[in-house]
């Protein structure tokens, strides 16, 4: 009687396993392409070193990547194709290639015509041009808002998203937009440009705003009148002449210390970073001198201010290496490396907040009139 109905349900098993065999053959029939490559953040590839158009690269895991260059995009030409890291290329996906970096990587691109930055996955090799940084999909040059030019202006720099935006990414989804990057600080990414090699088809990003050239005032032809002698013009007036520089103390001697201000600008040991710094939070620099804030209740500037040396040469050096400017205190003795000015309070917050995380946690907020 056991025997039997162990074999009626088995035969039932059989008969609903063959009536049921059309939906199976359905479900895989339906499955979405992309699973024939599968999608993860771990392992992370980084691979041999390879050439690439005459050129060997040498895949690196440089956790503070941060520069400046061209990029481009690439579309439906690749869609379904294998990217480097074996998973399959989605046109609309937010991805992008880089030569070095591993893969996967997570970088925010900022296009540097407009501010607006975004968070892109990498997940395959390239671009196969050497005047080009990077290379996106369509649904991230999209997204940049580039997508009707050839090559473009951005600056990439590695992240480490949280899990949701991972995800997400992974998923072929974009996520927000990061914060826009203010022209102040738009200003010297672009001086990066400078130098680099520029891709034919590389849309024009707007010029660094310079003051315009001063005027030579001339006199006015004199002016005869009937039964008047004609006056002679006045020479005009000469500009007092300006004092000279206080002169840099030669470096080597002992007077290249690195110092950062405390409360009370009373110097303290400075807080160091084994992290390249490459936060570039300020306009170009001027030849021209500070302007000391009017007495007549007008608000100072606000600066970010980095370090300060009593050697004018290192500040120089430091100041040109991360995008900044150079200030010397009132009594000449010190050289700051800062960040600005900056309109407001808020404004400044943003420059810090780069700062820190570009390695100086010892950066502060000043505001004084820049001297």
């Amino acid at each position: 009687m056991k025997n039997a109905m162990i074999g009626s349900l088995g035969m039932a098993l059989l008969l609903s396993g063959c009536g049921g065999g059309s939906n199976v053959s359905r479900s895989l029939e339906t499955a979405p392409a992309t699973l024939a490559g599968s999608v993860s953040d771990y392992p992370a590839k980084l691979g041999e070193p390879y050439v690439l158009d005459g050129i060997t690269y040498t895949p690196v895991d440089v956790f503070n990547y941060d520069e400046a260059g061209y990029a481009s995009w690439y579309g439906e030409e690749l869609n379904g194709r294998n990217t480097a890291n074996g998973e399959l290329f989605i046109p609309e996906g937010i991805s992008g290639a880089h030569r070095t970096l591993p893969l996967p990587s997570y970088v925010e691109v900022t296009s540097l015509d407009t501010g607006k930055t975004i968070l892109v996955r990498l997940n395959d090799r390239g671009p196969a041009a050497s005047n080009r940084l990077i290379d996106l999909s369509q649904g991230a040059a999209r997204q940049l808002g580039v997508l009707g030019k050839g090559a473009f202006a951005v600056r990439v720099r590695r992240v480490n998203p949280p899990e949701a935006e991972r995800a997400m990414l992974r998923a072929g989804k974009p996520v927000a937009l990061r914060m826009d990057t203010p022209e102040s600080l738009l200003v010297p990414l672009r001086r990066k440009l400078d130098g680099l090699p520029r891709p034919a088809n590389a849309a024009a990003i707007p010029a660094a705003s310079t003051a315009p050239a001063a005027v030579a005032a001339t006199a006015p032809e004199p002016v005869s009148k009937p039964g008047k002698p004609t006056e002679k013009a006045k020479p005009p007036k000469q500009a007092a002449a300006k004092p000279a520089p206080a002169k840099a103390a030669p470096a080597g001697q002992g007077n290249d210390r690195f110092i950062v201000e405390g409360e009370g600008a009373r110097p303290r040991a400075a807080e160091t970073s084994s992290a390249p710094n490459r936060a570039t939070l300020d306009q170009p620099r001027s030849d021209k001198p500070p302007v000391a804030a009017a007495t007549s209740g007008a608000s100072s500037a606000y600066f970010v201010q980095v370090a300060a040396f009593s050697s004018s040469a290192r500040a120089d050096e430091l100041a040109k290496r991360i995008g900044a400017i150079t200030q010397v205190s009132r009594d000449g003795k010190l050289f700051r490396v800062r960040y600005g000015p900056y309109a407001d309070a808020k404004a400044a917050e943003q420059g810090l907040t780069l700062a820190k995380r570009n390695g100086y946690q010892g950066s502060r907020i000043q505001q004084d009139s820049g001297r």
